[in-house]
């Protein structure tokens, strides 16, 4: 399929844009990964290890959903404020699916999503 995306994502919510001629889609998916709370001091009975066992398999699963919904760009634009951009490319990089896909990265803060579409739109400079 002959279209380009992009995935404005932190850790709670992804906002999908699928471009292809001249129209934009987008599909929200929230996460239910919660918040990660950082613990400090004595250990208990292993139950940091857990949560954060929890906490990554949520993580990957969250992403394998955002996955699932791309679909196969030829190119994609992957932007958001944390390191939730990182680990998705770190995931995608282990897909065949997108060995032939062009992956751009960059750093932004929250946006609304006509700025979020708008951003991928300038991004693969394609006519508003």
């Amino acid at each position: 399929m002959n279209h380009t995306g992009g995935i404005w994502i932190d850790h709670n919510r992804a906002v999908i844009v699928s471009m292809s001629a001249s129209r934009a889609t987008t599909k929200t998916l929230e996460s239910e990964v919660g918040a990660h709370p950082r613990y400090s001091g004595q250990q208990d009975d292993g139950g940091e290890k857990k949560y954060e066992e929890r906490h990554s398999q949520r993580l990957e699963q969250y992403y394998d959903e955002v996955i699932r919904q791309l679909g196969q760009p030829e190119a994609l634009l992957i932007f958001g404020p944390g390191e939730a951009k990182l680990e998705l490319k770190e995931r995608l990089g282990r897909s065949k699916t997108f060995s032939d896909c062009s992956v751009d990265i960059e750093t932004a803060d929250k946006l609304t999503d006509p700025q979020i579409v708008a951003r991928v739109k300038e991004h693969f400079r394609i006519d508003r």
